[in-house]
């Protein structure tokens, strides 16, 4: 069981990475107006300065740390759950 919940958290992760990356793409175009410069849109590659460029990458290195900080403790929280409720049964 403790692979199945590996295997859950992984897949979690993954899901609120996707999740963490359009919700920091939304909040980049509600406040700055523009789309995120990102490797495969030539246009906003364009158009972003370089500051631009280097906020939206610290802003999505940050988001994407908590995100896999808070997975791997909720993953961690449920498999020492699942044991301690194994050892009593």
């Amino acid at each position: 069981m403790n692979a199945l919940l590996k295997i859950v958290g992984a897949v979690v992760s993954i899901g609120a990475g996707f999740v963490g990356g359009k919700l920091v793409d939304t909040i980049w175009y509600k406040v700055t107006g523009e789309n995120p410069p990102k490797p495969n849109d030539k246009e906003a590659q364009a158009e972003a300065s370089m500051r631009h460029a280097l906020g939206f990458a610290v802003v999505s290195a940050v988001v994407s740390a908590v995100i896999q900080v808070l997975t791997n403790r909720g993953t961690q929280r449920a498999i020492a759950r699942f044991n301690h409720t194994a050892d009593e049964v």
